[in-house]
């Protein structure tokens, strides 16, 4: 087994088709397949269900995925610290991020950009839950996320920031006069929030869940602007970290702390795999937010 069967055997798994797998390796289709063929031999197992229109992992390919994904990645690390070694930095660094959470990702990838050219970067923008899915499998080097409760098995995390959660809302909402919101005052809204994968989200709804109470999430968005025009609107409620309500977007909303669950802190934090040292170039990365 070669790490570039492994490959080409990851390419077609993410690309779900021959064709874009070769295209996005380099290389022609009659040869990504020919290798794909001797490594379903060489395993004794089909990898793949194959029909005109779609590519699908069989079971055997999935329990390859996650591990020829570990493997590459771990292949990728040891040429990265031979490099290390030698006092140079290079190969590609992968970078999740979930929208608004306080770091200032571009700055942190422009610098590191500009001191090691030579190090291809990728970035990843995202769900946390997809993002820490991704750090499991060795998708990504590290991610920033914001995740209440544990680490899930395969991740852990570097706290970076914490924030209250508060209440976003139309200057005219009945709520909107006073100096402070109870969770409890919030029963029988109508709610914009952000997808189920999204931190934010999956604290509020934590919130409600403690409280043995249901909400109207009627209107589900995937990005900080539209949530702030929907409430600007009148069209719901939203309860989200403080910084999203001190963004220019939010000026003319009511933001008002939320009381009766204080312990509902929406926390930043980065992703890294389990028990892993990272990598030389996420290493770098890391130390730029000491500063």
């Amino acid at each position: 087994m070669e790490l570039r069967q492994l490959e080409y055997f990851v390419a077609v798994a993410e690309e779900r088709h021959f064709t874009r797998a070769a295209q996005r390796m380099l290389v022609s289709q009659s040869g990504l397949s020919a290798s794909v063929r001797a490594l379903e031999r060489e395993l004794g197992a089909p990898l793949f269900v194959r029909t005109t229109r779609s590519v699908e992992l069989t079971g055997a390919g999935k329990a390859l995925l996650q591990e020829a994904t570990r493997t590459l990645a771990g292949a990728r690390a040891a040429k990265e610290a031979v490099a290390a070694v030698q006092g140079l930095l290079r190969g590609s660094l992968s970078v999740g991020v979930e929208q608004c959470v306080t770091v200032d990702v571009a700055a942190l990838l422009a610098r590191f950009r500009a001191q090691h050219p030579d190090v291809e970067v990728h970035l990843r923008q995202a769900g946390s839950v997809v993002l820490v899915d991704d750090i499991a499998g060795g998708r990504l080097d590290l991610a920033f996320v914001s995740l209440p409760g544990p680490a899930p098995d395969g991740v852990r995390l570097l706290p970076v920031r914490r924030e209250p959660m508060v209440l976003l809302c139309h200057p005219d909402h009945r709520l909107a006069g006073g100096r402070q919101a109870a969770w409890t005052e919030l029963l029988g809204e109508t709610f914009v929030d952000f997808h189920p994968d999204w931190g934010a989200r999956r604290l509020t709804d934590r919130a409600f869940a403690a409280g043995r109470t249901d909400r109207h999430v009627a209107l589900e968005v995937y990005d900080v602007h539209t949530l702030i025009d929907l409430v600007r609107h009148g069209l719901g409620i939203a309860v989200v970290p403080r910084p999203i309500a001190r963004k220019p977007e939010a000026a003319t909303l009511c933001a008002l702390p939320l009381t009766g669950a204080e312990e509902q802190t929406w926390e930043v934090s980065v992703a890294l795999p389990a028990g892993d040292r990272p990598g030389p170039a996420a290493q770098e990365l890391l130390s730029y937010l000491d500063h």
